[in-house]
């Protein structure tokens, strides 16, 4: 319910922002931007039963909805690759009752590298504390392509979801840096199986061009 919640939010906020720039050119953003994430499912979720790192590249279009009082609002646009490592560590997440566990069980508890390729559409709120700082909240659904099966998500299709919250320092007019936090989940909404998915905690920087 919380996931078609979300669906719905971004949907709506996309088609609001088409409306609302119907008379302009919609595909020209306002701001460029890169970032970077590090994050794992080892810091906060502390799951025994498996390892998993990503480290995620960015490319960032940045195009505004709106503001409201002293809230400015934006849609991120978010192409993105994720490097991915996973481990099962605990074997018997596999059950003895599915077919072929114990050679399930030793693929998934080897340590491998795996690939996530994404379009992540974001709603960012933005506030201004001084002229030179802001803080962002972000909240993102993407649609996500993985191409290596565990114990935990089928290859193919998936979502990413994820929430952010960090700080913007103007570095000049056109510039500025980013840094925050994140946290975010990897399903696929029961299209296939297995999905009991990712959780992550992470770090983020980033740095954006406002364009002329």
């Amino acid at each position: 319910m919380k996931k078609l919640s979300l669906i719905i939010f971004l949907s709506f906020t996309v088609s609001a922002f088409s409306q609302k720039e119907k008379k302009r050119n919609i595909y020209k953003p306002y701001k460029v931007g890169f970032l970077y994430n590090y994050a794992t499912a080892n810091t906060i979720f502390k799951d025994p039963d498996y390892y998993y790192t990503t480290s995620v590249f960015k490319g960032q279009l940045f195009y505004k909805l709106g503001d409201w009082k002293t809230l400015d609002f934006d849609l991120i646009v978010q192409p993105q690759i994720q490097t991915l490592r996973h481990q099962l560590l605990n074997k018997h997440f596999v059950l003895d009752t599915e077919q072929n566990y114990i050679e399930k069980r030793n693929k998934y508890t080897q340590l491998k590298n795996m690939s996530l390729y994404s379009v992540e559409f974001g709603v960012s709120v933005k506030k201004k504390i001084i002229s030179i700082i802001e803080i962002v909240a972000t909240v993102g659904l993407g649609l996500s392509y993985i191409d290596v099966r565990t114990e935990r998500l089928a290859k193919g299709f998936t979502f990413i979801e994820n929430g952010s919250f960090g700080i913007n320092f103007k570095t000049t007019k056109t510039s500025s840096l980013y840094f925050g936090t994140n946290v975010g989940h990897v399903s696929n909404f029961e299209f296939s199986q297995p999905n009991k998915g990712y959780n992550i905690f992470g770090f983020e920087v980033g740095l954006s061009f406002i364009l002329k």
